[in-house]
């Protein structure tokens, strides 16, 4: 953008070397120029340095607001982490979930193991209840129950 701003004042001096030789080439043409055709000269060349003058102004407000803009991301690019703070948060994040995803199930498995023992015992209590209650159990033919000592102690 720097650029355009420094072609203005060129563009100026050359307009006013024009406007100095068709005053010039006027005069010897016609050897006195007339007033009016100055003034009508210089009045344009006031006109075209305003307008020269208000777009170097607005050219150089661009560009200070370019400068500002580029100012703002340069700030915000630096913010940004880098890929490799990037990968060092992911790596601890997943060292993180492993952790835990082992001590769950280091967990479960002293829970598996520890229900494995109580269906072990259930399994070996209930094996002896039913074995109790097969001795005690009272026998469906009558002849054999007769001999029973301990039949024959609950029927009285």
């Amino acid at each position: 953008m720097a650029r355009p701003i420094s072609i203005l004042p060129q563009i100026a001096i050359f307009f006013a070397g024009v406007a100095a030789g068709a005053l010039t080439s006027g005069v010897k043409k016609q050897g006195v120029a007339s007033v009016s055709s100055i003034k009508d000269l210089q009045a344009g060349l006031a006109i075209l340095e305003s307008k020269l003058a208000a777009q170097e102004l607005a050219y150089a407000e661009r560009f200070k607001q370019m400068e500002t803009r580029a100012e703002e991301h340069s700030t915000r690019l630096a913010d940004v982490p880098s890929m490799t703070q990037i990968i060092g948060a992911m790596e601890q994040l997943l060292t993180k979930t492993m952790a835990s995803l082992d001590n769950r199930l280091t967990a479960q498995a002293k829970s598996i193991d520890t229900l494995r023992s109580t269906v072990s015992q259930t399994d070996s209590l209930l094996g002896k209840v039913l074995e109790s209650l097969d001795a005690l159990q009272i026998p469906t033919d009558p002849t054999e129950a007769v001999g029973d000592p301990l039949f024959n102690r609950r029927l009285s």
